[in-house]
């Protein structure tokens, strides 16, 4: 570098103080992600997920089994960001009020002595910076379609009275893939607004170890804060001022594209020049392709780790790290998928290992 301005191998020049952020960025994201650590053991790429979804001012959906530690997670998470932290524990007998807040009838005195009567808003839950909606699938349909609002606009309306929420503002919803009696899958436009699906597994012989020596002894790990509200803010700012060369956005838009079988796509390309990029394997196995909330999550996940790694620029790697966890919740496999036990996962990778960098 030389003076103020520094040349990025993209032939972009940025500022002293663009580099500036960008090491704040990345110090910070490094901090958290080790603050996390302190406490959870492994789910490495798990915490580095969420911590990015965190950073691109989107929500998580994290699936595992129960005790893989998913609770203390975004626990330790609010407190290495110094957010407000509430917990939904979701059951069959939840209602929306019970998630938004209720208006509720009080009475005081005014000072000539009459007594008044009005309606108040009690806060529900919702209103914290982070919220943990455990095992979301078990409410029903109604009581989660509670957090559309909330997880799309950033507010709540109840009795005609729209009040926004606490920014930065990040949900986090469990659920567990194995007991689903008595469960309500989520519809699709609730999955869309996900920024990220994570799944959590087992941990391995010398996790567990370290498991063990953490949770059966009298060590306590302390998780200090590193980073408060305004600079998340302000590092979720940075994400969007990143930018990525056309070539590059253009396979993020072939990526999602491709997720949509030829029978979705055809009948439009002819008249909206999208073409066809679905595979084979997306042709046979996959109903409803991603939307575009596909695109613009990976675009910004892309952003984020380009800053982690230092960089100014979007590389197709950064693109292709994010894209299955930014797609795998927002594909609909048909009959044939589920009939032969072929996963959301096993076709998103499918067109990563073969969809072209550069456009033909």
């Amino acid at each position: 570098m030389r003076g103020n301005d520094a040349r990025m191998s993209d032939g972009l020049h940025v500022s002293g103080s663009a580099v500036g952020a960008v090491g704040e960025f990345a110090k910070d994201f490094a901090a958290v992600t080790a603050e996390v650590g302190k406490v959870v053991v492994g789910h490495r790429a798990v915490v580095e997920g969420i911590v990015t979804a965190l950073f691109c001012g989107g929500h998580v959906l994290l699936e595992g089994v129960p005790g893989l530690g998913k609770t203390l997670l975004i626990r330790t998470l609010s407190q290495a960001v110094s957010l407000s932290f509430s917990r939904i524990q979701f059951t069959p007998d939840l209602m929306p009020a019970d998630i938004t807040g209720t208006s509720v009838l009080s009475e005081s005195e005014r000072a000539d002595g009459q007594r008044v009567r009005k309606f108040e808003f009690q806060r529900g839950p919702i209103f914290a910076q982070m919220v943990l909606a455990d095992e979301i699938n078990r409410a029903t349909p109604k009581t989660q379609s509670a957090l559309l609002e909330a997880m799309a606009e950033r507010s709540v309306t109840v009795g005609g009275v729209t009040h926004p929420l606490q920014q930065p503002f990040f949900v986090m919803a469990t659920q567990n893939p194995l007991e689903q009696e008595g469960t309500y899958p989520l519809p699709e436009a609730q999955l869309d607004r996900f920024f990220f699906k994570l799944i959590v597994g087992y941990s391995g012989r010398a996790e567990l170890m370290e498991i063990l020596n953490r949770t059966t002894t009298n060590q306590q790990a302390v998780v200090v804060s590193v980073m408060d509200s305004a600079t998340l803010l302000r590092h979720q700012a940075i994400v969007r001022d990143v930018p990525i060369a056309d070539p590059i956005a253009d396979y993020a838009v072939r990526l999602v594209l491709a997720t949509q079988p030829a029978g979705e796509t055809g009948a439009m390309a002819a008249g909206g020049g999208r073409g066809v990029f679905s595979t084979p394997m997306v042709d046979k196995y996959i109903r409803v392709g991603a939307s575009p909330r596909a695109a613009q999550a990976m675009v910004l996940a892309a952003k984020c780790r380009a800053l982690v790694a230092g960089r100014t620029y979007v590389a197709t790697e950064d693109l292709r790290s994010v894209a299955l966890d930014a797609l795998r919740h927002r594909l609909i496999l048909n009959f044939d998928a589920q009939a032969e036990g072929v996963t959301t996962d096993s076709v998103v990778q499918n067109l990563i290992d073969t969809l072209p960098v550069s456009a033909a």
